[in-house]
């Protein structure tokens, strides 16, 4: 092959030869239109094949794009434009001599012997020409399958096919052959789940298998050919577009991503800048799969995302403009509970310990490992974001402003960053502000106004597309010229014929053929999702000194400000003094009761809301919805009845003799009893804050609301006055927990005798002291809690991935 005067010899059969922009591949070009990885050569058995593997702007043979070719002597290649893009000729073809057959792979331009034209490549078995793989790769390895015999899949060494993969189960899957000859794959039982064509199957699910089916297993794709089983690994070199996305909100009214096409290479980075407005987030969005298009499609790999979307998330790594990591806790511990939630519950600790100091070395986070992340600086504290991407080893990662509020030293140190995570074998896309670094990216992608395309290509040549010396220049003219239209200068500009005609020329297609159930598969049991998640709330609890101090604090006050009502009148008298009135007891048990409200939803009101961005994130990679919200309700819970013990300790511990002289249930522990209701109101009341915090949009918002709702809770107690028998009035205050904690306090103190409504005829049922009356009033806080519990689940799904809510 020879191009400008310099000559490569390939002669190994053995091994495919890489073409591209990578100088440590095989034939090195120096032309920005050809991609890292732009096409490979190698022996197809009669003669030499070159395939393109996704590039963005085609490999191309008498005018024509082709995807694979067999060469012959003369052929020329054009590689990234069909006319003036470099060319490549072949010569003769350089056919293995017959003699000194070796294994071992020659270097490109070292002519060494080899086998003779359709020699087995694999110790005996020749390797079929079946042409590309997913993605228009080659196979990676190819395993002969038996009739009657079973071929297991898995991470252990007694597999049959061994995958060196941690988000592969140890017994994942099985391929075993029917009696008419076909071959069906078999789940085992997996964490991370088993996809044929990008579906997931049911756990210990089978599914017979056609001709062009794939099977994807971790980062493992499989295909039969025949009786072989080809597998194509997904090493981090794939490419990546965008064809014709759009995103209509306002029932289609409004357009605030417009027709944007563009194609990624493998092992590249990508920049995307452009003015406030300019759809960069819902392009973002868009990309992932957290917002799919209205139309159009995101290839990965040339797979769609959407589609494949539940089996390809843990392939593709998000890093959002705000931390997706719990702040207080250290590095090291942060990622390894994270690593928990991430990888197959199977996985010994030891290995995904291993795999947490291989991402803290790649990242150069060792030395400080054991700092708290909040102790960081903003470089370092982006840097753990990234390493906890990075545990998955994603071969596609998206960052959303990553150097946000960084100096100009930190902006440099994070873009070069993540220009080595591009060239260590990953594709990267970064939307961000600064263009300080952009001449570190192979590719910018710049956004007008509109949700348009202004210009996609190489960094330094964008300022010569615009006309303008600077980047302030090229947005101010966006601003000043906000009808001009932007996205038609660029599609008639040659650059866009350069580096996106051939992605825009295909045919856009609706963003939802079909929507898979992405949230099937877990890592993790059920179970084991919420001992995590408890245990790491648990850990954040105990860093966070002030919320500790407030939480210990909150009771004590409420339960002094209690014994401020005169200790002369307690919650009622011995048998022999009960007729006698007490007019101080409702205000009393008022206080406990509406200090426990606000305690309890103070503790919840901003969970869910805080950790948003992290839910989102976990959720999108294989959280289980029910699983984070019983972590929420077993350590909050835990918190809160604590607090409601110790706020009736200090309330009821000065009353002495004062205190009722039984109780309905518990008939010699009243003190007891009532604490049993204020607890469970606290329960209640903190589920109702886990309600508003998933309601709201922003943390702002949920002081007002807590004020508003502990205010509420106080009139329809029933103690200021009556709601009892009242239209309307008593429906609504069957809603507030206040009603039920006061009454089932109310029934253990008997307060209709001891606040005159039973001798004037007009008692309140709810506060008889009765066994059945006092079980109703717990029972309606229960129901409560329950309630909220499903409508927090419902809110919930309004803050995960939309491809994924089912």
């Amino acid at each position: 092959m020879e191009l400008n005067g310099q000559t490569w010899t390939l002669d190994d059969p053995t091994r495919s030869y890489t073409l591209g922009r990578d100088p440590q591949g095989d034939v090195a070009l120096q032309d920005s239109r050809v991609s890292w990885r732009h096409a490979t050569v190698r022996w197809g058995g009669q003669g030499w094949i070159v395939e393109d593997h996704g590039s963005t702007n085609g490999t191309y043979v008498q005018g024509q794009r082709i995807q694979q070719l067999q060469l012959a002597p003369g052929t020329v290649i054009h590689l990234g434009n069909a006319t003036d893009g470099p060319a490549i000729v072949c010569g003769g073809p350089a056919i293995p001599h017959q003699q000194q057959y070796h294994q071992q792979p020659a270097m490109a331009g070292q002519p060494q012997a080899a086998p003779p034209a359709g020699p087995p490549p694999h110790g005996g078995m020749p390797a079929p020409d079946h042409g590309a793989g997913p993605g228009g790769r080659s196979a990676t390895t190819f395993h002969q399958l038996q009739v009657g015999r079973i071929t297991k899949i898995g991470r252990a060494l007694d597999n049959d096919l061994v995958v060196s993969d941690l988000q592969v189960s140890r017994y994942h899957a099985q391929f075993s052959a029917t009696p008419d000859g076909r071959f069906e794959i078999n789940d085992l039982g997996s964490h991370n789940g088993t996809f044929v064509n990008g579906q997931p199957l049911p756990k210990n699910g089978r599914k017979l298998l056609g001709p062009n089916d794939t099977v994807g297993v971790g980062h493992s794709t499989f295909r039969i050919v025949g009786n072989q089983l080809e597998e194509f690994v997904d090493t981090g070199e794939v490419s990546f577009a965008a064809r014709h996305l759009t995103v209509k909100v306002n029932d289609g009214k409004l357009t605030i991503l417009n027709d944007v096409s563009f194609g990624v290479p493998e092992k590249s980075l990508i920049g995307v800048i452009g003015p406030s407005g300019s759809g960069k987030s819902t392009l973002l969005r868009a990309l992932t799969g957290y917002r799919p298009a209205t139309h159009g499609e995101v290839l990965y790999d040339h797979r769609n995302l959407y589609t494949h979307f539940a089996e390809l998330r843990n392939r593709i790594g998000l890093v959002p403009q705000d931390d997706i990591l719990h702040t207080a806790l250290p590095v090291r511990q942060a990622l390894r509970l994270a690593a928990e939630l991430r990888f197959p519950g199977d996985v010994a600790p030891a290995e995904r310990n291993a795999r947490v100091e291989e991402v803290l070395a790649e990242l150069k986070l060792a030395p400080h490992a054991t700092k708290r992340i909040n102790q960081l600086s903003g470089g370092q504290r982006k840097r753990v974001s990234v390493a906890l991407e990075l545990l998955t080893k994603p071969s596609l990662i998206f960052l959303d402003e990553p150097t946000s509020g960084l100096d100009p030293g930190m902006d440099r140190d994070v873009m070069q960053l993540l220009r080595g995570l591009a060239d260590d074998g990953r594709t990267v896309l970064v939307v961000t502000h600064s263009v300080a670094e952009l001449g570190l990216c192979d590719r910018v992608l710049v956004m007008a106004p509109g949700g348009g395309v202004a210009y996609f290509g190489p960094p330094d040549e964008a300022l010569n597309f615009f006309g303008y010396d600077t980047w302030a220049d090229v947005f101010s003219a966006f601003e000043n010229y906000r009808d001009y239209d932007w996205m038609g200068r660029w599609r008639g500009s040659q650059h866009f014929q350069m580096y996106a005609a051939d992605i825009d020329a295909v045919q856009a297609q609706p963003a939802y053929p079909q929507m898979p159930q992405a949230g099937q598969q877990k890592q993790q049991t059920w179970g084991a999702q919420v001992w995590t998640l408890v245990r790491r709330y648990f850990a954040v609890i105990a860093a966070d000194k002030g919320f500790l101090g407030l939480t210990l604090a909150l009771p004590v006050v409420l339960g002094l400000v209690s014994t401020l009502v005169p200790a002369d009148f307690g919650l009622g008298y011995g048998p022999l003094d009960r007729a006698q009135v007490n007019g101080d007891a409702g205000i009393i048990l008022l206080i406990l009761v509406v200090g426990m409200c606000f305690s309890g939803a103070a503790n919840s009101v901003r969970e869910l809301i805080k950790e948003r961005v992290i839910y989102e994130r976990e959720r999108a990679v294989g959280l289980s919805r029910s699983a984070y919200l019983m972590s929420k309700v077993v350590v909050l819970g835990l918190v809160t009845m604590l607090q409601g013990m110790l706020l009736c300790v200090i309330g009821f511990a000065r009353r002495g003799d004062k205190m009722p002289a039984e109780g309905v249930i518990l008939t010699n522990s009243p003190g007891v009893e009532m604490t049993i209701v204020i607890m469970t109101l606290g329960l209640t009341s903190m589920m109702l804050g886990l309600t508003i915090s998933s309601l709201v949009r922003t943390s702002e918002m949920t002081m007002p609301l807590l004020v508003m709702i502990s205010v509420v809770q106080l009139v329809f107690t029933g103690v200021l006055f009556d709601v009892h028998g009242s239209l309307g009035v008593e429906q609504i205050a069957w809603l507030m927990p206040s009603r039920w904690a006061l009454a089932g306090t109310g029934a253990t103190a008997d307060l209709n005798t001891l606040s005159r409504k039973a001798q004037t005829g007009n008692p309140d049922r709810l506060w008889d002291h009765a066994p059945e009356v006092w079980l109703l009033d717990v029972a309606m806080l229960l129901v409560l809690a329950v309630l909220c519990g499903f409508l927090v689940m419902k809110f919930l799904r309004r803050h995960e991935p939309e491809v994924m809510r089912a």
